[in-house]
């Protein structure tokens, strides 16, 4: 019986979730030679770990690591060449902190249930579990800037906070629930209050929000543009149109209070609300003063005087993790 590798594991050691459970992922890996296991010191290392999991023509690539391991593996499989055109497709492991690409094709748990789950898919049959998603494709106006791909982008006070919940409250080892709690409440009181702290969302510059031929102007409390299933909030795709659904609040307390109602009571999206701007397109620019994002957990800053420029890439294969 063959036991060429079917399924290349990519693991980044450093992403919170591994500390733990990265020996139990070692061991059932040793007892499965269909899995090939590539280890990477840091995400400078990912490109040499496709080029070698590349040879091995693997039915599935896994990569178990954080949002933004995710995010160099997917950059790097699309722009980097390594498969001649024969990318595998991609199984996202729940782990680091955010999980917001694994939980939105279906993977909950830990590492290891998933890749037991998944040695079984690869074993009866991959093309049932296939699904295909567009990715946002950042550029910043750098020389020679090649674009950066993910699926999640936060902007405005949303970067900032989610910078403070990652170096200010995840230290703490609370639970990833109460952490993004507390970094939800300080954005919400540091409106609503006038609060003004070195790691509470400063007032935000005015910003330029550009949309084929539409346009928002303002100072936002957040922006978020994803192409996963659900902006945030649980407001769904139908919400608004285009493979980039962007969602903007201006930073104003009335606009925030109505938002919050409108959650409390599950209507956000379901009519207009002052302030509060969802839309979608296949372009959006970000401009104003020297705009910076956080995608997928990684800080992109505009050059001076330029803009952010979001476009979306062809539609990339996933593997579909069953709840």
């Amino acid at each position: 019986m063959s036991t060429a590798p079917c399924i290349a594991l990519l693991s980044n050691p450093r992403s919170t979730g591994n500390l733990a459970i990265l020996p139990q992922v070692r061991s059932f890996v040793a007892a499965h030679p269909s899995i090939f296991h590539y280890e990477v010191e840091s995400v400078d290392d990912v490109p040499e770990a496709l080029r070698t999991i590349a040879r091995m023509k693997p039915v599935v690539l896994a990569i178990n690591g954080g949002d933004g391991t995710v995010q160099a593996a997917l950059t790097e499989m699309h722009l980097g060449g390594h498969f001649d055109g024969k990318i595998p497709p991609v199984a996202v492991l729940p782990n680091g902190k955010t999980n917001l690409i694994a939980l939105d094709l279906g993977a909950h748990g830990d590492a290891l249930g998933a890749l037991r789950q998944l040695l079984q898919i690869a074993e009866t049959g991959m093309d049932p579990h296939v699904v295909r998603r567009q990715l946002i494709a950042l550029t910043t106006g750098q020389d020679n800037d090649r674009p950066v791909l993910g699926m999640f982008l936060g902007g405005a006070g949303l970067a900032e906070i989610i910078l403070f919940c990652r170096h200010r409250i995840y230290p703490l080892g609370l639970p990833n629930s109460i952490s993004h709690f507390l970094a939800a409440l300080a954005l919400v009181f540091g409106t609503l209050l006038g609060i003004r702290a070195r790691w509470l969302p400063a007032k935000q510059p005015r910003m330029r929000l550009t949309r084929g031929d539409g346009r928002q102007e303002g100072n936002f409390l957040l922006v978020m543009v994803t192409t996963l299933e659900r902006i945030a909030l649980n407001i769904r795709p139908g919400a608004v149109g285009g493979a980039l659904r962007m969602m903007a609040i201006e930073q104003n307390p009335i606009t925030l209070v109505r938002l919050v109602y409108e959650v409390l009571i599950g209507r956000l999206g379901r009519r207009p609300i002052g302030g509060l701007h969802l839309q979608g397109g296949d372009t959006i620019r970000i401009e104003g003063g020297q705009p910076s994002v956080v995608m997928d957990g990684e800080l992109f800053q505009a050059a001076n005087g330029g803009s952010i420029t979001l476009t979306t890439t062809p539609p990339v294969s996933f593997v579909r993790l069953a709840a």
